[in-house]
């Protein structure tokens, strides 16, 4: 079984040089040295007065709230999730509206609690994704990690797992976001499987997830690539597009050759133009990628507590990519 506690390669490509030509059935650590994340401009004064702001209110938390008997301290997994980037994300998916950005900040503490998103485990989840429906390797132009959807491969029937199986995963890719990044590329494939001939999710299960990625991952999404889109799926699309934000359905990029965004190296050669030997090995890839996950979380944990337990800390920080800075102002990374 691959280990994912190996030492960090130069560049994802380096990993299929260690496999002599084979097959991956791992994801890859690191983006390959041609990447290029673009970086946000400096916050302009009245950007910094509205972070500087929302910051003050965030370390003024007492009390998570609840209807469901979940309200109470922010616990330090909380306080490691509301770092600057956080809060910058927020105020940017408001339009800079500060008050309704605390207001979305703290809805999306309590949904995270309610719906228990640091209770899913690995080997709760692990049976939705015995076929790789999902899959989390290589990384785009701009650096992002590729998550692949593969509806075609789907093995179990409609219940609340499968949700809370994309709100894991989610959780992992951006466990995986390199530093300088935090945004991620979603490839969506609606190929038919050979138990799989309609690959549309139903629209309440769609609904549920454009509301929970729209309101408690904002700012998170730097493009979906689609293909192989059947009819049906056409027409799902259309009942549904006026629940996405304009600002989403820009990124949204239909049958497109996907070599534009993502270099064919480090695409699944399932996609056209792609040259990324991975073969889904659900034991083996499922290994790799918790332990891949724990350890990037600890790795966080320790440089968060020894940074000072701050709230507002720097995310590239807490990757090890830059010194400790007393969670002040640092450039961003977008899309």
């Amino acid at each position: 079984m691959a280990a994912a506690g190996m030492s960090t390669p130069p560049s994802g490509v380096s990993v299929l040089d260690e496999k002599k030509g084979g097959s991956l059935s791992t994801p890859l650590e690191t983006p390959p040295a041609t990447s290029t994340p673009v970086a946000n401009p400096p916050l302009a004064s009245e950007q910094q007065s509205k972070y500087d702001w929302l910051l003050e209110k965030a370390r003024g938390w007492t009390e998570i709230p609840s209807t469901k008997g979940k309200n109470g301290p922010l616990t330090d997994n909380e306080k490691i999730w509301l770092t600057k980037e956080c809060l910058l994300r927020y105020l940017r998916a408001t339009k800079w509206d500060q008050n309704e950005a605390e207001k979305r900040l703290l809805e999306t503490l309590t949904w995270r609690r309610e719906y228990g998103v640091e209770d899913l485990t690995a080997d709760y989840i692990e049976p939705e994704n015995e076929t790789g429906k999902q899959v989390i390797v290589g990384f785009d132009k701009q650096g992002r990690p590729c998550h692949y959807l593969n509806p075609g491969r789907q093995n179990t029937e409609v219940t609340p797992r499968q949700v809370q199986h994309m709100v894991f995963m989610l959780e992992r890719v951006i466990d995986l976001t390199p530093a300088e990044q935090e945004k991620i590329c979603l490839l969506i494939d609606f190929k038919t499987g050979p138990k799989r001939t309609n690959t549309a999710p139903g629209i309440g299960q769609g609904r549920e997830v454009l509301h929970i990625l729209q309101n408690h991952y904002p700012e998170r999404l730097g493009r979906a690539l689609i293909v192989n889109v059947p009819w049906v799926v056409w027409g799902f699309f259309k009942l549904i597009t006026p629940f996405i934000d304009p600002l989403t359905r820009e990124k949204l990029k239909f049958n497109e050759d996907m070599t534009q965004y993502v270099d064919a190296e480090q695409l699944v050669t399932d996609f056209k133009g792609g040259k990324l030997p991975f073969e889904y090995d659900h034991p083996v890839y499922w290994s790799a990628l918790n332990q891949l996950s724990s350890q990037r979380r600890a790795e966080r944990l320790q440089r968060w507590k020894a940074g000072g337990e701050l709230i507002g800390e720097s995310e590239d920080y807490l990757k090890g990519h830059a010194a400790h800075a007393g969670a002040a102002t640092a450039p961003l990374s977008e899309s």
